[in-house]
């Protein structure tokens, strides 16, 4: 409401009677317009800082995801090293395995190359004694 309408509904609430004096009746008319003005002053203060309450309670929110959001990458990038050594430990892991089993197959082709030219050795000799013994029987 206009501050002008505001005064016309309190005189017409506070009509000037003839018996009192002049002086109190415009004191009274005065502070209800007054009393009526601060109210609503109280009224839109209330609304501004709600409005203030809200964009600071939006700011602090916002900083308090900024922190959340950084706290958050730098554990994820701590269990990410912590992943990145476990997984190079089980791949040296892996590689010693396949170097240990690698050792052994050649050790063992080595065994089967060895006997492998002994028995054709053996056979060779067998073969020689079987055509030695076949002339000195002649």
């Amino acid at each position: 409401m206009k501050v002008r309408e505001k005064v016309k509904n309190i005189l017409e609430s506070n009509p000037f009677d003839k018996k009192q004096e002049f002086d109190k009746w415009l004191e009274q008319v005065l502070i209800h317009v007054l009393e009526e003005i601060k109210e609503e002053q109280e009224e839109k203060l209330e609304q501004k800082a709600d409005k203030i309450d809200i964009k600071l309670l939006i700011e602090r929110s916002d900083d308090k995801f900024i922190s959340l959001q950084k706290e958050m990458n730098t554990r994820f990038e701590a269990m990410q090293k912590e992943m990145n050594a476990r997984f190079e430990a089980m791949q040296k892991e892996i590689n010693a395995r396949f170097e240990a089993v690698n050792a052994r197959f050649e050790a063992i082709e080595k065994r089967f190359s060895s006997l492998q030219w002994m028995i054709g050795v053996g056979f060779t000799l067998l073969a020689i004694m079987m055509t030695l013994s076949n002339f000195i029987k002649k």
